[in-house]
């Protein structure tokens, strides 16, 4: 089977090639390059280094979230454009379960954690032993002190990936809990590409959706908005 994957949930960008469980291409960039301006030119480039094409491709993957509204959509989008045309079948992967396989091979707990700004973070913990990851809770917004609290009990034993991270192990550390070097910490398309294919799970291209677990701040502040103006008229 080929997968195709592509993250940008996040700061960066990055499209892979995973063949019969083995990655055989990938195209990572963290620039201030926008996600619209790379992904599509980094999808080209892995397929046609690699001598394969979008007709080859089984499947197509994508981090569907949580991350950056504006990051999910624009991979969402690609995908679903490219599926679209050819009926390929896609697999909405979550962000925080693709970089839990940053830490296959590794022994202890991870705290995959995004800063989801306004004193929270987007959180999902797992168990990595051998060659297994075992998901110990589902994705969730929550308040870092909240985390810290939960977290405390791994002591050592405690992983800590994603751009939320380093935010984390400035309190974390206190117990600790261990921060992966960059190239291990960050989301990428390679562990989209694993975490896909760990399941037979998939969506066409018209049902793929993001998840962002909480709405998107325009939407919280006109609800706000509302509310505030039910209250103020008696409603």
């Amino acid at each position: 089977m080929l997968i195709l994957a592509l993250d940008s949930s996040a700061s960066p960008a990055s499209a892979a090639l995973l063949e019969d469980g083995r990655i055989i291409s990938e195209f990572y960039m963290h620039t201030k390059q926008t996600h619209s301006q790379t992904l599509m030119p980094m999808v080209e480039s892995v397929l046609r280094l690699s001598g394969r094409t979008l007709d080859d491709v089984d499947r197509i993957a994508v981090s569907a979230g949580p991350g950056s509204f504006t990051g999910v959509r624009i991979g969402v989008s690609c995908v679903k454009g490219m599926a679209m045309a050819r009926n390929i079948p896609c697999a909405g992967v979550s962000t925080l379960r693709a970089m839990a396989e940053n830490a296959r091979g590794m022994e202890g707990v991870v705290c995959a954690v995004m800063d989801a700004r306004c004193g929270q973070v987007y959180n999902a913990m797992f168990r990595v032993s051998g060659d297994s990851v075992e998901r110990l809770c589902p994705d969730r917004a929550l308040a870092i002190a909240d985390l810290y609290a939960e977290c405390a009990p791994y002591g050592a034993e405690l992983l800590l990936v994603g751009d939320g991270a380093e935010l984390c192990h400035r309190t974390f550390s206190a117990f600790g809990a261990r921060l992966l070097p960059p190239m291990q910490r960050f989301q990428r398309a390679a562990g989209v590409a694993l975490a896909a294919a760990e399941t037979d799970e998939t969506v066409t291209a018209d049902a793929l959706m993001p998840v962002y677990l909480r709405l998107p701040q325009a939407e919280r502040e006109l609800r706000k908005k509302n509310e505030q103006a039910k209250e103020n008229s008696g409603i």
